[in-house]
């Protein structure tokens, strides 16, 4: 089945989780993009309207060939037959100059799906620097391979397979840190100080769900959905009946640092708040014109609430933060998200790559596209470096302050 996509780099910045994907996930989703629905937006859709009528149904390959024999028989290394096809390709969706139109490979299309999800392959260890700039580990995640090897919150990782960690930042250790399910790798850490340990791992399947709840003082609910991905509604709807349940007097969900996920979640979350029938978000393009309306789930309709957005918030993220706010339903506080208003088809290849294509711009309820802008909250509250070293976030204390008043 071929899918709709957006796309940004991933960035965390919720507090309790900070770096806990961009270290282990190590950023690549933000470059690969971002489902934003199943199918063709068949719904009301005819045929595929074309904006380069003037190309011919088939490329004239002569050129490429002569470039291929000149490449055969004067490069002075070694080359595929595979990897030469892989290179046309995706000189072909580069040729666009679109960041968001991509090809991938068979191998990259199962890391890109994997990796969407928020399913990989590691440790499960959030990594982070301490005050002296020292590779850190932050939390090892409970029941995963790094916190039964041992390790412990502060460990100082002063080598990744005997590769000294000076310098190194956590995204790129990440990447050293992860591997094939079964593999091991060598970690050398120096625990309080003094002692010095060698931990040797085996990697493991690390899935990680997409919304996180609780109640926090005062009974206000707090939702943080880190991408719309395949368990996004199910856990949602949990949440929010929970929260019900509950009788919480608002809600706070939080989507720092979320680069968006599948519309269909987007539109079931935004569903949450909103009455069925109202508009979630409309979409223009190569396959015509859509506008999507919430389900009537509205499990938390009428109860005060507030989003977080930042500028990792993007896409998906941001057409639940619109709907929310052109509806009336949040209050918007944070500061400026991302800006990603284009729509991407994942279409799929007998071979298993892939080619992501932008098809589509979407809009607000309120008729606006915010590609290149992003959103501005209703309230600017920056989030300092410094804060968020301290855990002290400045962001989530506005919206709790304006669901007390």
């Amino acid at each position: 089945m071929s899918h709709l996509l957006v796309g940004i780099k991933r960035i965390r910045v919720e507090l309790w989780l900070r770096g806990f994907v961009a270290t282990l996930v190590a950023v690549a989703v933000f470059s690969l993009g971002v489902l934003v629905g199943e199918g063709r937006l068949q719904i009301g859709f005819g045929g595929p309207t074309t904006e380069n009528p003037s190309l011919p149904s088939q490329l004239d390959y002569s050129s490429v060939s002569r470039v291929y024999s000149t490449l055969k028989d004067n490069y002075d290394g070694k080359l595929t037959t595979s990897q030469l096809l892989d290179g046309l390709k995706q000189g072909l969706a580069e040729s666009t100059h679109d960041p968001y139109t991509e090809y991938f490979n068979p191998s990259d299309a199962k890391q890109f799906a994997a990796e969407l999800n928020n399913s990989f392959t590691g440790i499960g260890a959030e990594l982070g620097k301490d005050d002296a700039g020292n590779l850190i580990i932050v939390s090892p995640i409970k029941g995963f391979p790094a916190d039964k090897a041992g390790l412990k919150p502060q460990d100082a990782i002063i080598s990744i397979n005997n590769e000294s960690t000076v310098g190194m930042q956590p995204d790129l250790a990440a990447t050293k840190i992860r591997g094939p399910k079964g593999t091991t790798v060598t970690l050398k850490v120096v625990r309080n100080k003094t002692e010095d340990l060698t931990f040797t791992i085996t990697r493991d399947n690390i899935k990680l769900p997409s919304v996180n709840t609780k109640i926090l003082d005062g009974n206000i609910g707090y939702m943080q959905i880190i991408s719309f991905a395949d368990d996004t509604i199910d856990l949602a709807q949990k949440g929010a009946q929970s929260f019900k349940d509950a009788q919480v007097k608002g809600v706070i969900l939080d989507l720092r640092g979320n680069p968006g996920g599948l519309l269909n979640d987007a539109v079931s979350v935004s569903s949450l708040w909103l009455l069925e029938g109202k508009t979630v978000v409309t979409q223009k393009g190569t396959y015509g014109v859509e506008t999507l309306t919430a389900t009537g789930n509205s499990i938390l309709s009428g109860i005060p609430t507030v989003v977080l957005v930042d500028g990792g918030s993007a896409s998906a993220s941001e057409i639940t933060a619109g709907a929310l706010h052109d509806n009336g339903a949040a209050r918007l506080i944070g500061v400026k998200t991302f800006g990603k208003g284009v729509v991407q088809q994942l279409i799929n290849f007998n071979d298993g790559s892939e080619l992501k294509v932008t098809i589509a711009s979407w809009y607000r309820p309120n008729g606006q596209n915010i590609n290149k802008q992003g959103i501005t909250p209703d309230e600017v509250v920056p989030l300092s470096d410094s804060d968020s070293q301290a855990g002290n976030d400045t962001q989530l204390q506005a919206a709790e302050a304006y669901l007390n008043k």
